[in-house]
């Protein structure tokens, strides 16, 4: 092997498998990334038609679509850009960050062109990668409880506090 295979190995390791900590099932990862990717195809197309305009602000707010396609294409499914030598590395980076964290990122990223220029197009062209941000968050937020433990935890505190209102109640007499 020599000394530039070791390095591209290096740079771009082997996609991590999903850690068993981040709470998320195989088919809410894949809704979140065919989310990524439908998002990231209405971002470029949305972003194009924002782009032809004299209005500086519309021009600059689609070209930011267009990055913000570039980088859910490169996050959520890098064998869209098999051309760019770093896709792979780039996307097993964003594998290793947490829900929340991506939640805010494809959020944010969302947000901006919206700011910089409030159109239908930039509504609508953001709003399924804003989408992808919120299904991020929401699996930050973990699994639902089950109600016996909900029921057993509403017991305890209940009977916790009727110990405090006795308590106070012996202790006025």
């Amino acid at each position: 092997m020599s000394a530039q295979d070791e390095q591209f190995q290096a740079a771009a390791p082997e996609p991590a498998a999903p850690s068993a900590d981040d709470g998320m099932t195989w088919w809410y990862r894949w809704l979140c990334r065919i989310a990524g990717v439908i998002g990231g195809m209405s971002c470029a197309i949305a972003g194009l038609w924002n782009c032809v305009t004299i209005n500086p602000l519309n021009i600059a707010a689609g070209v930011w679509m267009m990055l913000n396609a570039f980088v859910l294409f490169l996050c959520e499914a890098p064998f869209c850009c098999q051309f760019i030598e770093f896709a792979n590395a780039v996307s097993a980076r964003a594998d290793k960050l947490r829900a929340w964290q991506k939640a805010a990122f494809y959020c944010g990223m969302a947000v901006f062109p919206v700011v910089l220029s409030l159109t239908l197009t930039t509504l609508f062209g953001n709003a399924i990668a804003f989408a992808t941000g919120v299904l991020y968050g929401l699996s930050a937020l973990g699994k639902k409880g089950d109600a016996i433990s909900y029921a057993r935890i509403h017991q305890q505190q209940k009977q916790m506090d009727e110990e405090k209102l006795t308590g106070t109640l012996e202790g006025q007499a």
